[in-house]
């Protein structure tokens, strides 16, 4: 599941090419997300588990995951890569913790973790052979600029594959929230070329960003998947309404209209309740590509 920005930002220590992601990253942001790592985790399995199956890395390979958060992607890629390496990076320090910790515990030694931006970050020059990302390279300040630091890091031939959000109107799990929220308002929607959740939504963006940015054979592949929030409605509502999402669609509102938000969140948890667990609707594309092949 992919991360919005919605929180009060805290200190920063590392070089990055976006300050206010980084900084809510690490703060309220990505200490909620470290706290229900689980959770997070487990809610979008299913789409995560649609590009694992895809046979994309190899035993042997050198694997780069971008905006790792709290491990779950790279330690699986480093128990498909079991003779390789795979290092997860991002710019969240307590996201980071769990991942080491959790790698650690399992004692999964061909995987490490860096904190840093990967949009600026120097790698050394064709040291993986495939770089992946769970919906961790929507919020690139300079998409162009960020993709040829990735392809700098890939070796020529490399692989790209990119889990990224279609269309907000697609995906009824952001879209269900925001019409219980909305209460009569017309909330924003992201410029379809701002950083954002849905900023490789556009199949054409794609192509004209990850073409520039030296990658040929760009392919999407749609992806429908069922998430699912918790158990039953008390379990998904007790989680949904921490969500920073949440917190920024109704910190403005007086507390008769917050309530009567939440409300109208319950109501919609209690709709989609199943005996499976509380689902919505997900559409997310598969994006691959390949490093262009460079003379000599």
């Amino acid at each position: 599941m992919e991360r919005l920005v919605t929180t009060s930002p805290a200190a920063v220590t590392i070089d990055t090419a976006n300050p206010e992601q980084a900084a809510a990253w690490n703060g309220h942001e990505g200490e909620h997300w470290a706290a229900h790592a689980d959770r997070f985790e487990r809610i979008g399995s299913t789409i995560w588990l649609r590009l694992l199956d895809r046979d994309l890395v190899g035993p042997a390979d050198r694997v780069l995951d971008i905006g790792c958060g709290t491990g779950g992607s790279t330690r699986d890629l480093g128990r498909v890569a079991s003779d390789g390496h795979v290092l997860g990076v991002d710019i969240s320090a307590p996201m980071l913790a769990v991942a080491r910790s959790r790698t650690e515990a399992i004692e999964l030694n061909n995987v490490a973790y860096l904190q840093a931006d990967a949009q600026i970050h120097p790698f050394e020059p064709t040291t993986f052979d495939v770089a992946v990302s769970c919906f961790g390279a929507m919020f690139f300040t300079d998409p162009v600029s960020a993709f040829t630091n990735v392809a700098h890091a890939l070796r020529s031939g490399g692989t790209l594959a990119l889990l990224a959000w279609r269309d907000l109107d697609r995906n009824e799990w952001i879209t269900a929230i925001r019409t219980a929220l909305a209460i009569g308002r017309e909330l924003p929607v992201p410029p379809p070329d701002a950083p954002s959740p849905f900023s490789l939504a556009d199949p054409e963006r794609v192509r004209s960003i990850l073409g520039p940015a030296g990658f040929d054979a760009v392919e999407l592949e749609p992806i429908e998947e069922h998430m699912v929030f918790g158990t039953d409605a008390d379990d998904a509502y007790g989680f949904l309404h921490t969500m920073g999402i949440v917190e920024w669609l109704t910190h403005d509102l007086d507390p008769s209209t917050r309530a009567q938000a939440l409300d109208q969140l319950r109501w919609t948890v209690d709709a989609h309740a199943q005996p499976t667990g509380v689902t919505f609707g997900s559409s997310a594309w598969l994006i691959t590509a390949r490093h262009r092949a460079t003379a000599g």
